[in-house]
């Protein structure tokens, strides 16, 4: 799947869903390292789970992030 964000660096996040679970998830653009780092801590986590986790996280002065912007295309999919 594929998610463009709005108001982050990142422009785009892609990711699978098998099952319940999120898999392969890459973010173009933003903290390179960061963002690797967001994909393989919840790599086969259940997207509810991840969701709870991520939701209403903050960048600097900005209302959302980049893992707030994962939240957000996991619950257009839900």
């Amino acid at each position: 799947m594929r998610y463009m964000t709005e108001g982050v660096c990142s422009q785009v996040i892609d990711f699978d869903i098998e099952g319940n679970k999120l898999k392969n998830v890459s973010f173009f653009g933003g903290c390179e390292g960061n963002l690797k780092a967001i994909g393989i801590l919840v790599e086969g986590m259940e997207l509810e789970e991840a969701v709870a986790k991520l939701e209403g996280i903050t960048c600097g002065g900005k209302s959302t992030s980049c893992p707030d912007q994962l939240a957000r295309a996991l619950k257009e999919f839900i």
